[in-house]
């Protein structure tokens, strides 16, 4: 299980550093756009493109927050009840957003086969937009691991 966990976390620091250089890419932009703005010439494409980025880069961070639970959680009621009690309230809601994330993340593909087909692509530079949906619904699927995973945790007595 050990293994399984390790594998899960390196897949997530991955996506952690793909996220920061497209984070540290969106920063560049914008300020090359805001600059050369300023002098007339504005970067065509910007908003689309850092758009885009920015949907890399909540999607690629989202596992590893919940992963490190870097979340708001606000569980003063659960506190005030037995530890069997709330692991199994953070058991069953683990159950609900992993059916949730992985349905989230069909959906995506789904979405992303369709931009595929539809030869779908942005209104100012034409870049195409289902590489996006697809890694968005691999984010998706990620999280659901990542959730199973703390399910894991729970069982074993690993949970904090």
């Amino acid at each position: 299980m050990r293994a399984f966990f390790n594998g899960v976390l390196k897949i997530n620091k991955v996506m952690q550093a793909i996220a920061g250089v497209f984070l540290t890419f969106i920063i560049l932009l914008t300020t090359v756009d805001v600059i050369t703005r300023l002098a007339g010439y504005p970067v065509p494409g910007a908003v689309e493109i850092i758009a885009m980025c920015g949907g890399i880069v909540i999607g690629f961070t989202v596992p590893i927050t919940s992963w490190m639970k870097g979340h708001i959680a606000v569980d003063f009621v659960l506190n005030t009840l037995s530890e069997k009690v709330r692991n199994t309230v953070d058991i069953v809601t683990r159950c609900v957003g992993i059916a949730m994330f992985l349905l989230i993340s069909w959906n995506s593909f789904k979405i992303g086969t369709g931009f595929l087909e539809g030869k779908e692509v942005s209104g100012t530079l034409e870049i195409p937009l289902y590489p996006v949906a697809y890694a968005l619904g691999a984010c998706f699927f990620m999280l659901s691991v990542v959730l199973l995973c703390d399910i894991f945790k729970i069982v074993g007595g690993n949970h904090e």
